[in-house]
């Protein structure tokens, strides 16, 4: 989710919510059946027909679920906003800059974990992110990060140049279960 400044004339200036549609998990049904089907840029189109604002796709270094055929096939029917989520690494930088989303967001990467478990840790490589960030800020791509709720984070994402920030809202949302 993202959000932009929208009013009317003579209005104050409201922040309003938009809606990114991750079709990862289209691509993981794919993947798991070893076939062509689900489609995710099928899934990317009828997103944005149901109202998306953007799309959101990650390849992962282990590629399990969108593919590098994937990309170029999604961006040229996303209408709306492509996000690409990735690791901090060269192959991805290189692969973005080819590609040029409208957004590139660095997240953590871990083989082990199902799903994205935790926010990226840049203050522990606020050096090699930074380079990261001017990098693909260089090649005219916007760029976020996926960060824990932590000052230091948010203080390390500011130096590094990142545009803006998503927030890990997990511990947030498992707060309910664990204190009901």
């Amino acid at each position: 989710m993202l959000t932009r400044l929208e009013s009317e004339p003579n209005e104050e200036p409201r922040i309003m919510p938009e809606l990114c549609v991750n079709i990862d998990h289209v691509a993981t049904v794919r993947q798991a059946r070893r076939t062509y089907e689900p489609d995710p840029v099928q899934a990317a189109i009828e997103a944005e027909a149901g109202g998306a604002d953007g799309i959101t796709v990650h390849l992962r270094e282990d590629r399990r679920h969108i593919q590098d055929a994937d990309l170029p096939r999604i961006k040229e029917v996303v209408r709306t906003k492509l996000n690409l989520e990735m690791g901090a690494t060269e192959e991805m930088i290189r692969i973005a800059i080819g590609l040029k989303p409208q957004l590139a967001m660095f997240v953590p990467e871990s083989r082990q974990e199902v799903t994205t478990e935790g926010g990226l840790d840049i203050a522990g490589q606020e050096s090699r992110i930074r380079e990261a960030v001017a990098r693909l800020k260089g090649a005219g791509i916007p760029v976020s990060a996926f960060i824990d709720a932590q000052e230091r984070q948010i203080a390390a994402a500011a130096r590094a140049g990142f545009d803006f920030c998503e927030i890990h809202t997990g511990p947030y949302a498992h707060a309910f279960h664990d204190h009901p």
